[in-house]
C-alpha cells in the first residue's frame, strides 16, 4: 500500500524554482504563502528566494519561510535565501535563520530584482529548469 499524505516521500520533479520577493510582510502573506503553496506542489529540489529588491521582513515572514523549509526539507528539499540587504541579514541572524537556511550572496539567472513590468525574462531558461519571477505584493 503506498504512503500517502504530509510524510510521504515525493520525487522532486524540478530541479531548481527561484522566487522573486519584493514585499515581504503580514499585509503580504496571503499571496505570499498562496505562491509558495503553488510552487511546492511542483516537488522542486531547491528554491531560492531572493531578497535583493526586498526593504523589509517581519516576523510573520519569516514563519512562512521556516514553514517552506519544513515542507521542502520533507520532500528532500533545499529552501536558500539570496541577496538579503544588509538589514534584512541582520534580521535574519538575529532570529537565527541563517543558522537553519543558507543565506548567500551572489548572481541570479533571473533579471534584477526589483519593483517593475513583472514581465517575464525574454530569453527561455535552460530546459530542465524552471524560472519565474512572482512579485507578490498585497492589494491595500
Amino acid at each position: 500500500m503506498p504512503v500517502t499524505g504530509p510524510l510521504a516521500n515525493t520525487t522532486c520533479t524540478l530541479p531548481l524554482v527561484e522566487v522573486c520577493i519584493t514585499e515581504f510582510a503580514l499585509a503580504c502573506l496571503p499571496a505570499t504563502g498562496a505562491v509558495f503553496d503553488r510552487l511546492l506542489a511542483l516537488h522542486p529540489a531547491q528554491v531560492v528566494v531572493d531578497l535583493s529588491g526586498c526593504r523589509h521582513i517581519d516576523a510573520a515572514a519569516i514563519g512562512l519561510l521556516l514553514d517552506v523549509h519544513r515542507r521542502l526539507a520533507r520532500a528532500d528539499g533545499v529552501l536558500t535565501i539570496r541577496n538579503p540587504n544588509p538589514r534584512i541579514r541582520r534580521i535574519l541572524h538575529t532570529a537565527h535563520l541563517d543558522q537553519i537556511l543558507p543565506v548567500v550572496d551572489g548572481a541570479s539567472s533571473l533579471p534584477s530584482c526589483t519593483p517593475g513590468t513583472g514581465q517575464e525574462p525574454a530569453s527561455a531558461p535552460p530546459a530542465l529548469v524552471a524560472h519565474g519571477r512572482a512579485p507578490v505584493r498585497a492589494r491595500h
